[in-house]
């Protein structure tokens, strides 16, 4: 845990690291949730993050800079990007980034916009369209028996 510490207070820091592709999924969890305290805005909110970040520097910056970059975003504040394989033991490796900078590596994608509503369909209505152009059927008397 003290490891994973280390490196989001460094990704906060920095905005950009390279480290190995596992490292990077939970290193992109916790930062994740930091961002969240940070656009909280709260003393419980920064005491929590104070408790879990490194650096009063990186505090600051979370809860001043980045709460501002991302506070019409709903998640997602960071990007992986998996670079190369390692030498020494061939472990795959990838650069994390939070979106939204200056000199990211890839730009993000614009949001996509929403389907427009439609109006819910009334269940009668619909049998009513089924009946419209099934064939009538046929009615059956008591009477023809004989």
């Amino acid at each position: 845990m003290s490891m994973l510490r280390t490196m989001v207070s460094q990704l906060v820091k920095h905005e950009r690291i390279e480290t190995t592709v596992a490292k990077a999924k939970e290193v992109r969890r916790l930062a994740d949730n930091m961002v969240q305290l940070g656009k909280e805005g709260t003393l419980c909110a920064a005491r929590r993050a104070a408790a879990f970040v490194r650096g009063d520097d990186v505090i600051h910056k979370l809860f001043t800079e980045l709460a501002y970059r991302y506070k019409d975003r709903a998640g997602g504040y960071t990007r992986l990007l998996r670079t190369r394989i390692r030498v020494g033991d061939a472990a795959p490796m990838a650069y994390i980034e939070f979106i939204d900078r200056e000199n990211e590596l890839r730009q993000s994608k614009p949001p996509t916009p929403q389907p427009p509503q439609r109006a819910p369909l009334d269940p009668w209505t619909r049998s009513r369209l089924t009946r419209q152009f099934a064939p009538p059927k046929e009615e059956r008397s008591s009477d023809s028996d004989n």
